[in-house]
Order: structure tokens, then sequence, then C-alpha cells
């Protein structure tokens, strides 16, 4: 019997970003979600219902908890309040 491929966790799919982004830096931002999907399934993950909002989700956690810079240039900073 054919065991079943674990579902990611959002730790998994960070390492994962992280992992594409570092290999691949000149990488499209529309291609993003497939490369992190296909390295998932490279990596024995089950990537099938890991969304696309849920990787950029991650993605921009990772940019402003500051474990990496936001390379491809798509998390708006945050405008500060005046008065």
């Amino acid at each position: 019997m054919r065991r079943k491929k674990p579902y990611p966790h959002n730790s998994d799919i960070a390492d994962t970003i992280m992992y594409v982004l570092f290999n691949e830096p000149w990488i499209h931002p529309d291609e993003l979600t497939e490369r992190v999907r296909e390295e998932l399934e490279r990596r024995g993950f089950y990537p099938g219902l890991v969304s696309d909002k849920r990787i950029w989700r991650i993605y921009e956690e990772l940019v402003r908890k500051g474990r990496m810079y936001d390379i491809l240039q798509v998390v708006k900073k945050r405008e500060v309040e005046s008065g």
C-alpha cells in the first residue's frame, strides 16, 4: 500500500519560498507560486491544496518579520499615520 504524502506546514512553505528565491532570484512574481508547489512536491509533500493566497501570505510574513528581503518588490510598505 502506498503511503500518502504529508501536507506541508507553513514553516515548510516558508523554507521552500526562501529556497526557490535563493536559487532563482530573477523569477517573475507570476511564476513564484507554481515553482513553490513544484519544489514542495520534489521535497515529498502534497502541494495540491496549497493555494496561491497562502503562499503569498507566508511570503509577506517573511518580509514583514525581516526573515528575508522583498526580492520581488511586491509587499507594500505600511504608511505611517500622521496626526
